[in-house]
């Protein structure tokens, strides 16, 4: 049971009435009559605390049973009163790693109806987390109390990477697939035969099927016109690093995380155009391998198997992790390393490493580029301290730009993005070069 505002009021209000109950009653009456009159609103209050207790609120929570690292999940909680208004307070007990949109919530739910709350979470870490009880307060029907307890419902929750950003690319690509955004098919693009329309001036002569058109053979009809989509079937295999350089906090999480985002979405469009798709983590070692396949549901193992992986402080061997998939896989394949550069002497066992995987592979280094880094060395300053930073800012991306001139010399193919935007740019990247054929 907690005193509210207005109990307060009360017993200031009675200490300031004693002067002037001195004014006519002797000092000892008007202290007298203070006193009982604050114990009788502290009994008040105790009365109204308890009044609550059979007039408590229901609540029921609900949670998403996945919860996406990086993103608002909202969390419902369902409130029914009871025969009279409820005057509430809420505090959920969410994991303390979580930031939270509204960590108290406050509402007036009247009598014998159900409302509903909504707050969100913000994970910053995947993996599972205990969930506690759910905190109440409900004021007393005189506004002297409120009455505290607790309603147990402590869960444990898992939280995964950015399903939520997976679900909203599924859609994506498949209103992209049926037409529903509509996408000019540009002809030639391509080596696998989709279906032969009618010519539309505009279209290139050399894809007019004649042998087609003379079968149908029905009069002024225009001839036909064959069109192309990429090949299917072909082999994507993704190299995510989990090494010292993937820990770091980039823009609220670890580059691991955004990596492993990304290596997820990549991983769905590649899946979603047909083609087999394998991952494999390293850091010293070759930490988790998935074989190529193809299929929707290859999907969820890979979410599987690649959620409860966390970075690691160790050097990353990535001579070893090319190694591993020229031994492991034969056929050509493109080759996807996620990682990140930090200058042009510590890129050198990456450039060798790539290098070997051309030309018989496509090799394409990806790396997450911290934004914070850019901010500095693009704000002009004349303090000394923050001009040195700009300074080192400034060497760090000119370095990095060194390194990406010598992996596209080696006819590695690079992107360089920052973190919060590497998902939706390698992505797009990779239905450009399936659009050309390149693979």
């Amino acid at each position: 049971m907690i005193p509210s505002q207005r109990l307060y009021l009360f017993l200031i209000s009675g200490v300031a009435i004693a002067p002037i109950l001195s004014l006519f009653l002797t000092i000892p009456v008007s202290i007298a009559i203070t006193l009982l009159f604050d114990v009788i609103i502290l009994l008040l209050m105790i009365v109204d605390g308890l009044r609550v207790r059979p007039l408590r609120v229901q609540i029921k929570r609900e949670l998403p049973q996945r919860l996406s690292i990086g993103r608002d999940n909202p969390v419902m909680l369902t409130v029914t009163a009871a025969k009279t208004d409820a005057i509430i307070q809420i505090r959920d007990y969410y994991p303390p790693e979580f930031g939270v949109s509204t960590p108290t919530l406050t509402a007036t739910i009247p009598a014998n109806t159900t409302q509903e709350l909504t707050y969100t979470v913000h994970p910053r870490q995947r993996g599972e987390f205990p969930w506690g009880n759910i905190q109440v307060r409900q004021l007393g029907s005189w506004g002297l109390a409120w009455h505290n307890w607790q309603i147990p419902q402590s869960v444990s929750v898992k939280v995964y990477p950015d399903l939520i950003g997976l679900r909203s690319l599924s859609i994506r690509l498949t209103l992209q697939s049926s037409g529903s955004i509509r996408q000019s098919r540009r002809m030639g693009i391509g080596t696998e035969f989709a279906e032969l329309r009618n010519y539309h001036t505009g279209d290139d002569l050399r894809f007019i099927d004649w042998k087609a058109t003379a079968r149908r053979n029905t009069g002024n009809t225009p001839p036909l016109v064959r069109v192309l989509e990429p090949e299917q079937e072909q082999t994507l295999m993704i190299l995510l690093d989990r090494g010292r350089l993937m820990t770091a906090q980039v823009q609220g999480l670890q580059r691991f995380d955004w990596g492993l985002n990304a290596t997820l979405s990549l991983a769905l469009a590649a899946l979603h155009r047909g083609d087999r798709v394998g991952v494999g983590v390293f850091d010293r070692q070759m930490h988790t391998w998935v074989s190529p396949e193809r299929g929707q549901s290859h999907l969820g193992k890979l979410i599987d198997y690649l959620t409860p992986i966390q970075p690691v402080l160790l050097e990353s061997d990535y001579l070893g992790a090319v190694t591993n998939v020229v031994q492991r896989q034969t056929r050509r394949a493109l080759v996807v390393l996620i990682t990140d550069l930090v200058d042009v002497t510590a890129s050198t066992e990456l450039l060798a490493a790539l290098s070997r995987l051309a030309p018989r592979y496509l090799p394409f280094c990806v790396t997450l580029r911290d934004s914070q880094v850019d901010h500095l060395a693009h704000t002009f300053t004349q303090e000394v301290t923050a001009a040195y930073s700009r300074a080192v800012a400034l060497d760090l991306l000119a370095q990095r730009q060194v390194a990406f001139a010598q992996l596209k010399q080696k006819g590695v193919l690079v992107l360089d993005a920052p973190a919060n935007q590497i998902t939706d740019q390698l992505v797009e990247r990779y239905l450009q070069l399936k659009a050309r054929n390149q693979l």
